[in-house]
């Protein structure tokens, strides 16, 4: 018992520290998903051009941090005629590009680990699309359009369908003040919130137990701390490895993060690890099915090969300026709740969620929470939010 309270301790220390970020974070993707909608981002995604990638991994940054629902949106986007790459670019964008994982990286981790997010996502988006250039074939192509076009469920399918931006005329900062604008916003939020809940919680939970009852001991044996040269070439390869096997995507994996910091792993392997939360188990069924086979053995082995090569990267680089931060100084945090700015700020921004929750309860945000998981097909999603 005392094992477990320790464990759901750090865990309630965690997310107590990062409350304010997320629900922050999320209003900020609420708000810009409310002025743009997914017809815009599939017209400007029609090809593999450099200028047309680095344009889907802006919208992808501002856009959904959930890993299941980005991989099913990407799904929908290619269904719509996006191109390939430009639609992995866009799920790679907005799982580890997004402003909610670069806030609770800097609240768990520090500023380094920020700045090392927006450094490695657009080296591992380029590295993407330049291994699909010589192997995204057209019969592979072909193949996985068909397969796509069967609509065969995933997960979070009508999370990815809903498009709840706001139409009409006007400036956006008029739009976002309307009655119609509130709604929207409120109305992302909790479905972003609903969406990323069961990862986040199942990350905490993850963290602060294997931060209470697995001894550093194991992980800087695993790790090769005490070998610095042979831990920065070794952790790279292994870090997505471990993240393939902890479940735990999107955001969530921020927590895990943290343990396997102060147990070891280099920079670069923390930084990789955080960029393989596209390829966990359940993740790779699902590319399965939308693409066939053949197509998730390529995106498996690409997405791999560009999470190592983007925690390569940010060592090297990070290194040369001086930038990687002591291991001698994280710790996870075991503070608990205190009468501090983290306490002033979570109350606060709990106040805006509050406010955003009770607007999406009144305005038909019930019945859409319903079919989060519901059809591939957006159509009948979007006439049926138009109706709420």
């Amino acid at each position: 018992m005392h094992a477990i309270l320790h464990a759901l301790s750090l865990t309630g220390s965690m997310t107590w520290e990062i409350l304010w970020a997320l629900i922050l974070g999320f209003a900020l993707s609420a708000v810009i998903q409310a002025l743009v909608s997914k017809s815009t981002v599939v017209n400007v995604l029609g090809d593999n051009r450099p200028r047309t990638l680095a344009l889907a991994s802006l919208l992808g940054a501002a856009s959904s941090s959930c890993s299941y629902a980005a991989v099913a949106l990407a799904r929908s986007l290619f269904r719509k005629g996006a191109d390939f790459t430009a639609a992995t670019a866009f799920a790679v964008a907005s799982t580890n590009l997004v402003v909610e994982l670069g806030m609770i990286l800097a609240l768990l981790l520090g500023w380094r680990f920020t700045l090392a997010e927006f450094v490695g996502g657009p080296i591992m988006i380029v590295v993407l699309a330049l291994l699909f250039r010589p192997l995204l074939s057209e019969r592979l192509l072909s193949g996985a359009r068909d397969q796509a076009e069967r609509g065969v469920a995933g997960s979070m399918e009508g999370h990815a369908a809903m498009d709840m931006s706001v139409g009409g005329e006007g400036s956006f900062v008029r739009r976002l003040a309307s009655s119609e604008g509130l709604t929207s916003v409120a109305h992302v939020f909790v479905m972003e919130w609903a969406a990323i809940l069961r990862d986040l919680v199942g990350g905490l939970l993850a963290a602060g137990a294997i931060g209470a009852w697995v001894p550093d001991s194991f992980w800087r044996g695993f790790f090769l701390a005490g070998h610095p040269l042979a831990s920065r070439l070794w952790d790279p390869l292994v870090g997505p490895l471990v993240a393939v096997l902890s479940f735990v995507c999107s955001i969530g994996n921020v927590p895990l993060a943290v343990v396997l910091w102060t147990g070891g792993i280099s920079f670069g392997g923390v930084v990789a690890f955080i960029f393989a939360d596209l390829l966990i188990l359940p993740i790779l069924l699902i590319y399965r099915k939308y693409y066939g086979w053949r197509m998730t053995v390529l995106l498996t082995a690409t997405l791999y090969a560009a999470s190592v090569v983007a925690g390569y990267a940010v060592e090297l680089i990070f290194a040369g300026l001086r930038l990687i931060p002591a291991q001698s100084g994280a710790k996870i945090p075991m503070q608990g709740v205190r009468w501090d700015y983290t306490t002033y700020l979570d109350i606060a921004f709990l106040l805006l969620a509050a406010v955003l929750v009770v607007r999406f309860a009144r305005t038909g945000g019930i019945m859409m929470l319903k079919m989060m998981g519901g059809s591939p097909s957006g159509t009948d999603m979007e006439t049926d939010m138009d109706m709420a």
